[in-house]
């Protein structure tokens, strides 16, 4: 990070006019990329330009491309597909059509250009780009520009964001509309799984996917698919036999369905097409099962936009303005894209180059090429599923003697269940005996431990809660009996998954250990809380199916102010003193403010809310959101900011209030905390294994270090593996929540899409990098 601090003030957009199109295929989360372009733009004084109806817009030009206003992006943020519409365009692929596209922006001055579409329409923008003083020149001689414009609008600057479905660019770790997508895949597949469980049948699953098998694998991997087919890595030679006898095998197991994913551009080894037909074909013939074929289509491009892809869009957006206020004529075209949890830019042709290089080696049948060149995420989604799917049988498996214990500590959280499964499967294909605690530390020190087997947690990925049962309470007060317990089922490893008391747990466990040798064993923590306040973790498993719960309330809560105009409403998230709930659903909802403990307020904030409400009812936006952290404050509680905004909104605005309580714990858990939950419980017993042959001496295993207690979390872009001793100092014990939380650097972006004057530290933004670069870094990313 730069020394010197950077910052939105210092920034003007005055006198630039940036033009926002969407191309190609249309991905959920366009809109709201779109809106954040249009706001930040505005906002740093800058004209926006919609073009509508992507290139075909901007070649007929007219009423095509038109100035937007901050109303105009109004109630667009819930809007799945595109407002500003998308179409196929072949006039932009000959020289003429781009010369007319030129001329349209040139007589409005549009010299920045913000693409959101796929590579086929940021390599057209690239190309454009390259092509635009050459362009000008021959409007100069044709007489249609005079040589001052030329010379005015000389450059021409262009930032591409990744509108996607598919996740098949390179160089980001998400491309806006994956996640839901995969949200519609997953509702489809658990509606399914319901029906097929009745009949006994087999189900073939056709989902989208032509080049890319990204869809396919995650949501094999978020339901526990039987198999899967994707064109990076088609089956060895006999795959029927083996596809067929695992089916087989799983109905012999008791499981009443079988569930077969296949991308749309599936190949064999010989670059054939794998249809669904077919397969349903050899299921039938080989094993005579009931099998039905359902193909996805449109349905996944389709429906209101995930938390992930609203909060991917807007901060995708807002970095794409500044990309263009630093641009210079030198700078080259950029992509803006997410590497974890952090924005980066990287080189437009260097992105589509390593697409293209994907293709290629698929062609030429370099499939592990194509794997490794489509990145870290997906070579790791690749290697869990494998990890995850294939049962060796039991004279394959590595014998290791060991005992691992899982547990669920805390609150329920959706995803525990997917990351029990995970860690049940990948420690019995290690070789361990795996044992299942039920209710926390309570069950433990009752000794509710039972061994649990390969079949017992079948189905487990799509289910809510916690099936093992988890309690909040503390290990300390009956450290003896744990100890004995441990004793008892000679429990070697422990695997803690849960909350705020899981971390505190871990720490109580390993400052027992001077009195019990028992507890001298590895034990790892993988952090699962709606709350998202575990520190060392950037995130947690259950945030993201909870926030998508407040976002869907939310939108449905706007609609209704909508209806009834000029209405206020106070939304209470949960969260204890942590802010995040509050602060990245504000920010995916389209929030006016959010109240949080980590920034204090006062009453002369909460006044300068109500005023900005009141202007804001005198625009075409009659309806106002306002969400609230249930321990953001003792006094300002939500029944008090409730009967201010009711009596200071008097004949302007009336109030409406809402808990939001349980339902954010509940429900089925989100494609990404199922994901996330399955790749980082995987990779928690893997270290498990690890410690446990290291600290393996003379028939026992004794683990007395600092590095054998840790917490696994994800930190900006990797999985690391922390010791819990060491992350005391970066906790606050008493309001349970780390002292420093990345997540606070989106709150101005909540403010600025908002309409509020608000300083915001981009520092962290305008460092291009480059593609190859990122690879090496992201050694373990997930």
């Amino acid at each position: 990070m730069p020394d010197t601090k950077k910052f939105i003030e210092n920034l003007s957009g005055a006198g630039k006019c940036i033009g926002v199109l969407t191309s190609g295929g249309d991905a959920q989360g366009m809109n709201a990329a779109v809106r954040a372009v249009v706001r930040m733009g505005i906002y740093v004084g800058a004209k926006v330009y919609f073009i509508h109806e992507g290139y075909q817009g901007m070649v007929d030009g007219g009423d095509n491309i038109k100035e937007a206003s901050w109303e105009s992006v109004s109630s667009m943020l819930q809007v799945g597909g595109t407002v500003i519409g998308s179409a196929r365009c072949k006039d932009f692929r000959t020289h003429e059509g781009r010369l007319r596209a030129a001329l349209n922006l040139v007589q409005r001055g549009i010299t920045n250009l913000c693409v959101i579409g796929g590579d086929g329409s940021l390599t057209g923008a690239n190309l454009f780009r390259e092509e635009w003083s050459g362009l000008l020149d021959e409007l100069v001689q044709s007489g249609e520009i005079s040589e001052e414009a030329s010379q005015i609008y000389s450059a021409l600057h262009i930032v591409g964001m990744v509108g996607s479905i598919d996740n098949d660019f390179c160089g980001t770790d998400m491309t806006i509309g994956t996640d839901s997508a995969l949200h519609r895949i997953i509702e489809v597949v658990d509606a399914i799984m319901t029906t097929a469980q009745s009949h006994q049948r087999t189900f073939v699953l056709e989902v989208m996917g032509r080049h890319c098998g990204y869809l396919a694998l995650v949501s094999a991997l978020a339901c526990g698919a039987d198999w899967v087919l994707i064109p990076e890595m088609p089956p060895k030679d006999g795959w029927e036999e083996q596809m067929c006898y695992k089916l087989s095998e799983n109905r012999a197991d008791k499981k009443r369905l079988n569930i077969i994913i296949v991308a749309e551009g599936a190949i064999d080894q010989s670059n054939k097409p794998i249809t669904t037909e077919l397969i349903k074909d050899l299921v039938v013939r080989c094993l005579g099962f009931d099998t039905r074929v359902t193909v996805l289509g449109h349905v996944q491009r389709g429906g209101t936009p995930s938390a992930f892809d609203r909060i991917l869009a807007s901060r995708m957006g807002v970095e794409a303005v500044l990309a263009l206020l630093e641009a210079s004529p030198g700078t080259p075209a950029c992509v803006v894209s997410l590497c974890g949890n952090q924005a980066v830019r990287v080189p437009l042709m260097e992105c589509v180059q390593m697409t293209q290089e994907v293709q290629k080696a698929m062609d030429e049948k370099r499939f592990e090429e194509a794997v490794r060149l489509r990145g870290r995420s997906f070579e790791n989604n690749l290697n869990t599923y494998k990890l995850l799917s294939h049962r060796k049988i039991d004279s394959e498996l590595p014998h290791s003697s060991f005992n691992v214990a899982v547990l669920n500590v805390g609150a329920p959280a959706a995803g525990m269940n997917a990351a029990v499964r995970s860690a049940v499967r990948v420690g019995i294909t290690e070789g361990h005996t795996m044992f299942a605690v039920s209710d926390g530390f309570e069950g433990f020190y009752k000794g509710q431990i039972k061994e649990i087997k390969w079949g017992d947690v079948g189905g487990w990925t799509g289910q809510g809660g916690s099936l093992l049962g988890t309690k909040r309470t503390l290990p300390a007060k009956h450290i003896d009996k744990i100890a004995e317990q441990m004793r008892i089922h000679n429990i070697n490893a422990l695997l803690v998954i849960g909350g705020f008391e899981a971390y505190l747990g871990l720490m109580e466990l390993q400052a027992a250990r001077s009195k019990h040798a028992e507890l001298c064993v590895p034990m790892v923590m993988v952090p699962a809380t709606v709350s998202n306040n575990i520190p060392g973790s950037d995130l947690s498993i259950g945030a993201d199916t909870a926030l998508n719960a407040i976002t869907d309330t939310c939108d449905r809560i706007k609609q209704s102010a909508s209806g009834t105009k000029r209405r206020v409403f106070i939304i209470e998230t949960m969260g204890g003193y942590c802010g995040y709930l509050a602060t990245v659903g504000g920010l995916a909802a389209g929030a006016d403010a959010a109240y949080i403990y980590e920034e204090p307020f006062d009453i002369r904030e909460l006044q300068s809310n109500v005023e900005h409400l009141t202007e804001k009812m005198k625009t075409s936006i009659q309806r106002g959101l306002v969400l609230r952290n249930e321990n953001c404050s003792e006094n300002y509680t939500t029944d008090f900011i409730y009967q201010l905004y009711n009596e200071e909104g008097k004949g302007v605005f009336d109030c409406r209030k809402n808990v939001l309580g349980h339902m954010q714990q509940g429900g089925a858990p989100s494609p990404f905390d199922r994901n996330f939950g399955t790749k980082i419980a995987a990779k928690a017993m893997q270290w498990i294994s690890k410690k446990l042959k290291e600290f393996y001496r003379e028939g026992r295993v004794f683990a007395n270090t600092e590095d054998s207690a840790c917490l696994l979390g994800m930190r900006r872009r990797a999985l690391v593996f922390q010791p819990v001793v060491q992350l005391k100092d970066e906790t606050d014990f008493v309001h349970r929540i780390p002292k420093e939380q990345w997540w606070l650097r989106l709150r101005p972006l909540m403010k600025i899409l908002a309409k509020y004057k608000t300083s915001y530290d981009v520092s962290d933004s305008g460092q291009l990098e480059h593609i190859v670069r990122l690879r090496a870094k992201d050694v373990s990313a997930i």
